[in-house]
């Protein structure tokens, strides 16, 4: 499969309590430490996203407005 640069594609398993573990690979390239809080997207039809961490404030902002 050629995967175009800057895009990744992992597996993740669920566990009993509906917990994933995000692969290191992916913790590496988007700095997430134990102990960050992650923001959670989700759509019915378009699926589950996790955005990097750069993007909270433009996405409070986006759900909240300018406070």
């Amino acid at each position: 499969m050629n995967i175009p640069k800057g895009k990744y594609i992992w597996t993740v398993t669920g566990g009993e309590k509906g917990q994933i573990v995000i692969p290191k690979q992916a913790r590496e390239i988007f700095d997430i430490k134990p102990g960050d809080n992650l923001i959670i997207l989700a759509d019915e039809q378009r699926g589950i996203a996790i955005p990097p961490k750069s993007e909270f404030e433009t996405i409070q902002r986006n759900i909240f407005g300018d406070k």
